[in-house]
């Protein structure tokens, strides 16, 4: 298959846009890194690579870096893993329409992730919801989706949670949660919110799991902008965030100023919040109070 017709997924655009910094810090122009390849390769096709449009094999990838004089074997191995996995087809592909292409990119960068930072404001976490809250707010925000669509929105979104737990690597999670969200209930399903509230406790107990609320008494901060998400990689990858408001998401990648920006955005978020015992605390005295409320 021609390398004109690779798909630019997250993992290609990462990769290409890993190895145009390289190069560039090597002070080599297109024309001269491909003199470097010995006539093997022409200008256009690095362009391709670099913007993510066609292919480039795990060797490639090592004789390139070899060239910019990249020599960290962490660095080289994590490139040529890249390269090896770039095309994968992921297990949410198998969903279809269910999962629009924003949302493809995110799966595929927190399954690679070593560390998520979320502030939510509107709603409990994806990585954290119970089926039964995930379905009421689904039927909510996707009411303009038909309503068969909805169960495989659902499925993907518990299916996202096995990052937090699964054997090896687990990803390492920091959220903070505005109590407001704890205080939420649904008619329909009067029990829903102390499962959901149970979970966040079962979920906080996990070593790499830290649940931080952000109480109705707190001040200003960052967060009032909406939805953050800072994801992090292993060693020589770039942070990808994702900030969403009412409108629209907005992804940022290989930006240091950016990730230093808003890297200090949830240090001031987290320092507004409670801390993580006393969030816990918080978290399960609304949890009981929930079935006495109608009560004297």
């Amino acid at each position: 298959m021609p390398n004109v017709h690779a798909a630019p997924t997250l993992r290609r655009r990462r990769l290409g846009e890993a190895l145009r910094n390289y190069r560039s810090a090597a002070g080599l122009s297109l024309d001269q890194a491909v003199e470097r390849m010995e006539g093997s390769w022409d200008g256009p096709k690095l362009s391709r690579i670099e913007n993510a449009k066609a292919r480039i094999s795990p060797k490639e990838v090592s004789v390139l870096l070899g060239e910019y004089g990249v020599t960290d074997p962490e660095i080289v191995a994590a490139l040529e893993e890249l390269a090896r996995t770039a095309g994968r087809t992921g297990w949410w592909t198998a969903y279809g329409g269910a999962v629009p292409q924003h949302l493809q990119d995110t799966i595929s960068a927190q399954d690679d992730a070593e560390s998520i930072r979320q502030y939510h404001p509107t709603a409990i976490p994806g990585l954290l919801q119970i089926g039964a809250y995930a379905r009421e707010i689904t039927a909510a925000t996707a009411f303009n989706l038909p309503p068969e669509e909805h169960a495989a929105i659902v499925e993907v979104r518990i299916a996202r949670q096995a990052i937090l737990t699964r054997p090896r690597n687990p990803v390492k999670y920091w959220a903070v949660i505005h109590e407001s969200l704890l205080m939420q209930r649904f008619a329909s399903h009067p029990s829903l919110m102390r499962e959901q509230l149970r979970h966040l406790l079962d979920m906080a107990d996990l070593p790499n799991v830290t649940i931080q609320v952000m109480p109705l008494t707190a001040g200003a901060h960052p967060g009032a902008s909406g939805n953050l998400t800072i994801t992090q990689f292993p060693k020589s990858w770039p942070a990808l965030i994702s900030v969403e408001n009412r409108h629209d998401m907005r992804y940022q990648e290989d930006d240091a100023e950016e990730t230093k920006l808003y890297g200090e955005y949830f240090d001031r978020i987290v320092a507004s919040a409670l801390p993580a015992d006393q969030s816990r605390e918080t978290i399960r005295k609304h949890m009981e109070g929930i079935g006495h409320e109608h009560h004297p």
